[in-house]
Formats: structure tokens, C-alpha cells, sequence
């Protein structure tokens, strides 16, 4: 089971997606429509398979339009579903769920795409000992969420941000005028829990790496799959290698192959497709 975030972080991101569905206005075609007094039970149903993601979201959703709601989960974060699964219900006011459904939805749909996403690279890889990881290629504000999501697809996370630890990449060696100098500055400026993990691009920036103070991870960036065993076998488990640049579904067992110990994958969070759910109804109440 995927341990789920508290309501505090979740509410935030709730509430700015139905005040901008409701706008000015409010839900106009529901206020039309749908009499204060009806109520319904409805099922938010998957239409495609893949791993579910997002179900606090989804109640949510409709907590904050109205408490009266209630919402049963039927399946845990992380789940297998298949076409037609159930994987909620939820009993209530019918205005008050037909104007929270959309943003639901839309939260479901897209952490259950990630998680998707994420448990199919990590079948690709299975058996290698390597990890799939997402980084810090995120929507603004969605961070969290999709970081949750690809662990909820049996993935891992890389920092959640710029504070969490040191990492040089090819601008800052630039910068800084050779790796050496680089970890040099990085290796005083850090506290005793800070790690340091370095970018190299080129066999010969890992032996320059490896010839300054210790680091502890390096992270191989568009190598060819040579050139990433060569560097593993230089590492010798020294520190941990990350391998990463364009890796796909396609690409990702071969390179899980050469013994890096993660291949960290950013359009898992930037580019990925959402799966797809719908809310049917089941009966009036």
C-alpha cells in the first residue's frame, strides 16, 4: 500500500482547481438543472487499464463542495484496474457531485497516468537491480503529487527540490572551471547531511570526478550504452551511477543492463498520458 498524503497538502491544490472551474458564476448548468433536495449514488469507474493514483483528490473534490458527500473507496492507491473497475462510490447531493466531478477527474486521471507510466518502465527493468526514478521536471505546484504518484507505480523520487541536496551538472562545472574545482566547493560549502551527486557527460569527466574528494553519486547523462558500462565498471560501486538523457519504455532495459543503479525518466512527470476514469450514474436515491 502506498502511504497517501495528509489532506493539508492536498487541500491547497483542491480548492484553487474548483474555484477555478466554478469561476464567477458558479456551476450554472447543475443550478439550472438539478433540485437542492435530489440525491444520487454515482461510481467513478476506470475506462482503460493501468494503476490508480489519486482517489484522495477525487474525494476531496467533493468534500469541499459539499461534507454531505460521501465517498467509499473500493480499491487502494497503487492498485491494478481494468476496463470497468469501480474503484469508488460516492452518495450525496447531485448538484454537489456534478460540480465537483471535473476537477476529481482531472487529478485522478492524471496521477493514475504517472503511476501507469511508472509501473510499466519498472517492468521493463525488472530483474536488473535497477530503480526507475522521476526528477524535478514537474508542473509548478504539482510537485508532490506527481512524486507520489510514480511511487504509487512502484518508481522512486530524486530530489524534491534544489534544498534537498548538491547536484552539479554541466553549467556549474563550467561555472566553476573543472569538476575537481567544482566538488571541491560543493564538498566545503555542505553539511555532513548533504549529499553530493555530479553530472558527466564523457568517460574522461567520471576519471576526472573520480580523482577529486569523494561524492556520492554521479549521474551519466546521454551516454552511449559503452560508455555507460565502462563507467560502472570504473565506479566499482564507489558511489551510486544514475543514467539518464531521453531514456523511453524502448530504451530503458538496456540500459538497466549495464549496472547503473538508477535511470531517472523526466517524461514520466512532463509529458505523460492521463488514464482515462469516468463518474456513471447507478441510481437516484
Amino acid at each position: 500500500m502506498v502511504p497517501s498524503l495528509p489532506d493539508i497538502m492536498l487541500e491547497p491544490l483542491v480548492r484553487a482547481g474548483l474555484l477555478e472551474d466554478l469561476g464567477r458564476g458558479g456551476d450554472l448548468t447543475t443550478n439550472a438543472l438539478i433540485g437542492p433536495q435530489e440525491r444520487v449514488r454515482v461510481a467513478v469507474r476506470s475506462r482503460q487499464a493501468g494503476v490508480l493514483a489519486g482517489l484522495d483528490l477525487m474525494r476531496l473534490s467533493f468534500h469541499l463542495i459539499d461534507p454531505a458527500v460521501q465517498f467509499e473507496r473500493l480499491m487502494q492507491e497503487g492498485a491494478t484496474v481494468a476496463p470497468q473497475d469501480v474503484v469508488a462510490i460516492a452518495e450525496g447531493p447531485a448538484s454537489s457531485i456534478l460540480t465537483g466531478e471535473r476537477v476529481g477527474l482531472n487529478f485522478l486521471s492524471h496521477l493514475s497516468g504517472i503511476a501507469s507510466a511508472t509501473a510499466a518502465m519498472v517492468r521493463s527493468v525488472q530483474g536488473s537491480g535497477a530503480q526507475i526514478c522521476c526528477t524535478r521536471k514537474t508542473l509548478p505546484g504539482m510537485r508532490a503529487l506527481q512524486k507520489y504518484a510514480v511511487k504509487a507505480g512502484g518508481g522512486a523520487s530524486h530530489r524534491m527540490g534544489l534544498d534537498d541536496a548538491i547536484l552539479i551538472k554541466d553549467n556549474h562545472i563550467a561555472l566553476a572551471g573543472s569538476v575537481a574545482r567544482a566538488v571541491a566547493k560543493a564538498r566545503a560549502y555542505a553539511g555532513h547531511m548533504v549529499k553530493i551527486e555530479v553530472e558527466v557527460d564523457t568517460v574522461e569527466q567520471l576519471q576526472e570526478l573520480m580523482q577529486a574528494e569523494r561524492v556520492d553519486a554521479v549521474l551519466l547523462d546521454n551516454m552511449s550504452l559503452q560508455d555507460l558500462k565502462t563507467c560502472v565498471s570504473m565506479v566499482q560501486g564507489a558511489m551510486v551511477v544514475e543514467a539518464s538523457g531521453g531514456i523511453t519504455p524502448q530504451s530503458a532495459p538496456s540500459i538497466a543492463q549495464t549496472g547503473v543503479d538508477l535511470l531517472s525518466v523526466g517524461w514520466l512527470t512532463h509529458s505523460v498520458t492521463a488514464l482515462d476514469f469516468g463518474l456513471d450514474f447507478e441510481k437516484a436515491l
